[in-house]
Formats: C-alpha cells, sequence, structure tokens
C-alpha cells in the first residue's frame, strides 16, 4: 500500500475530514440546473484549511454528472484565460457527436493583463451563451470554478459577475464556484463590486474536529498494518490542530516514519514526524504568507506572539507603543492579508496553525 497523503496545495487527500455535507446544495443543483441557489458558491477561510480541496471535490462532483468544468485562479487576464477554455468546449461539442461525453479543459494558450476592453466582454458572453445552449440540449451545463479570488482584478471580477448574472437571467445552466480569504472576501463584496454575488451560498471552512482526525488515523494506519499506540495516534492528532493541510503532512511524515522502521511507530518516531511536518508547514505555508508582511506588520505579530491563546487589540498597543488608530490600521491589513481573524469584540488570533509557535522561535530585531 502505497502512502497515501497528499501535503501538496489543492491536491485531493485520501479522505476530506469533517466537510461532509458542504457539497449537497452544490450536487441538489447539479441535479435541477439553470438558476439553482447552490450553482452560486464561495468557499473562503484560512490558508491551509482546504478551500482549493473543496474547489476540486465540487470540480470532480460536476464532471461526473457530465457537465463541463473550467477552473482558474484569479491572476490578471482569467476572463481571458475563461473565454480561451470555452472557445475549445464549444468547437469539441459544435463538431463532435451529439452523445460525446463532455470533458474538463484547462486553459491554456491565452492571456490577457488587463479586463476585457467592451467588445471583447459582448463575444464573451455571445460565446458563454452558444455553449451553454449546446450543454443545455445534451442536459447538463458549464460549471466555473476561481480561486484565490481575494486577489482579483476588481474590474475582471464585476465582468465576470455581470455575465453570469446574464446568463443566470437566460435560465441557461452555469455554476460559479469561488475561494479565496474570509476578510478580503467580505471586502470585495461590500464594495459592491460585483454585489450579486451576495447571493452565494458562502461556506466560511474551519478546522476539522481533532476526534475525526484521530479515528482517520487510526483507520488508516490500521489498514496498513503499522503498529502505533491509541495515545500516540491522539498525539499526532492533536498536532494537526485539524488543519486539513496538517493533516496530509503529519499522515504523510507518519507513514514514512512507519516504512523506515517495519510499520512501527513509536514516541520518538512519532515526534520526529510531528517536528518535519511543522518545519514543512512554516516553509511552505507561513513563510509564503509573511513574505509581503511589512516589519511593522511583524512587530503586531510578534506582540501576539507573546500570548498563548487570541490577544486583545488594547494590550497589543501597549505592547507596542502604538497610537489606537495605529493598531486599527495594522489589525484590518492583517486581517485583510488572511494572517489574523477576529475572534470576538476586541480580540484577534492567528488564522494559519503554527504561525504562533513559528514567531515564538523567531527573535524579534
Amino acid at each position: 500500500m502505497e502512502n497515501p497523503f497528499r501535503p501538496s496545495a489543492g491536491a485531493t487527500p485520501p479522505e476530506i475530514i469533517g466537510r461532509a455535507g458542504l457539497l449537497d446544495e452544490f450536487a441538489y443543483g447539479l441535479r435541477l440546473g439553470s438558476g439553482a441557489p447552490g450553482l452560486l458558491t464561495i468557499f473562503t477561510g484560512a490558508r491551509g484549511i482546504g478551500k482549493t480541496v473543496m474547489l476540486g471535490a465540487a470540480h470532480d462532483m460536476a464532471r461526473e454528472r457530465g457537465w463541463a468544468v473550467i477552473s482558474e485562479t484569479a491572476t490578471g487576464g482569467f476572463m481571458g484565460r475563461i473565454g480561451e477554455s470555452m472557445r475549445q468546449l464549444a468547437e469539441e461539442l459544435g463538431n463532435g457527436p451529439q452523445g460525446r461525453r463532455i470533458t474538463a479543459v484547462s486553459a491554456a494558450g491565452f492571456s490577457l493583463t488587463t479586463e476585457l476592453p467592451p467588445e471583447r466582454q459582448v463575444a464573451w458572453r455571445n460565446l458563454a451563451e452558444e455553449l451553454l445552449r449546446l450543454l443545455q440540449g445534451r442536459g447538463t451545463g458549464l460549471v466555473i470554478t476561481v480561486d484565490e479570488i481575494h486577489a482579483a482584478d476588481r474590474a475582471e471580477l464585476a465582468q465576470l459577475a455581470a455575465s453570469v448574472q446574464h446568463l443566470i437571467q437566460d435560465r441557461l445552466p452555469i455554476g460559479l464556484v469561488f475561494a479565496g480569504l474570509p476578510a478580503a472576501v467580505s471586502d470585495l463584496l461590500n464594495e459592491g463590486v460585483a454585489t450579486f454575488l451576495r447571493r452565494a451560498d458562502k461556506i466560511d471552512l474551519h478546522a476539522a474536529a481533532v476526534r475525526d482526525v484521530e479515528t482517520s488515523f487510526a483507520d488508516t494506519f490500521a489498514t496498513a498494518g503499522f503498529n502505533i499506540s491509541p495515545a500516540l495516534v491522539r498525539q499526532a492528532s492533536e498536532a494537526t490542530g485539524g488543519y486539513p493541510f496538517l493533516i496530509q503532512l503529519v499522515g504523510y511524515f507518519l507513514w514514512r516514519e512507519a516504512e523506515s522502521n517495519e510499520g512501527a511507530l513509536d514516541a520518538e518516531a512519532v515526534s520526529r514526524a510531528i517536528e518535519a511536518a511543522h518545519r514543512r508547514n512554516a516553509r511552505t505555508v507561513i513563510e509564503a504568507a509573511l513574505s509581503t508582511a511589512s516589519p511593522k506588520d511583524m512587530e503586531f505579530l510578534h506582540a501576539m506572539a507573546k500570548d498563548d491563546g487570541p490577544s486583545v487589540t488594547g494590550d497589543i498597543g501597549q505592547r507596542l507603543g502604538a497610537k489606537t488608530n495605529l493598531v486599527a490600521n495594522y489589525r484590518t491589513r492583517l486581517l485583510a492579508a488572511g494572517l489574523i481573524e477576529s475572534v470576538g469584540f476586541g480580540k484577534v488570533d492567528f488564522a494559519i496553525p503554527g504561525l504562533r509557535r513559528y514567531l515564538s522561535s523567531k527573535p524579534t530585531d
């Protein structure tokens, strides 16, 4: 049995823990077709919480039901790339036999650095209508998934939302599934950039219950014939904090340890696996997330790291010797960056698993 854990960004894990039922409305929408509420969904959550995995699950579900799928990331020119994918699909369906099964197409070879000019917007919508009528005739439709919409160009996002809204009004089978960081997505919706998207089914992803992780680990390792005590399974599960990316990392390194020790996992092996997982999480998630943080942002985060749990913003201000308005500015910026989250009136906590531990290990200047 090969290592089933997949600690790579967006890779589909062997089991999606703690997410049962989240795609029920989407699945029902695929059945109903045009205008179904579940076909307009936004997943939000911290880095490493599994947003991209949920997009992948929606992608797979749509494909299994015969829908066409276009998957994109909200970097510059994503409208053009979606348009190119629609063109490819329309040509395939228009020339292919009536019963031909539809498959997902990845955008390639078409990029724009800015939003579509007016004449291209009309062409985009006309192309979408042509494709959707072809799909409708086959009893299916099109699902577009867009990751990292917190980084989207506002004009492009507004264009996509307006176009999809018109397609829904024309009773065409279109679905739109987004993923992004919570505070930034809320800002997007509140700015009125794409008011129509406020009607979307907004699903805020949280950590899985540690007991569910424990059950999954125990079952997976038992199936593989590995020898690990319940206490060590519990220790490994607690080390993940219930965060999907850490679940995959810890599971991956536990498996590596078991392979090196003839299937046996003792306390030392589990500790090594946990440490390796946290080092990888620091390199791939935390350091990437901190790469755009300013020195003042870092001071704010280090001041938070002095607490064992949620921090009171007033206490942070005292530690920094900063005025209330400056603390509020740092707080807003860090919320938008997905580094911290609000956990009650006047309180914030780290949004990324392992960030407190990482900062505590790094001396301040």
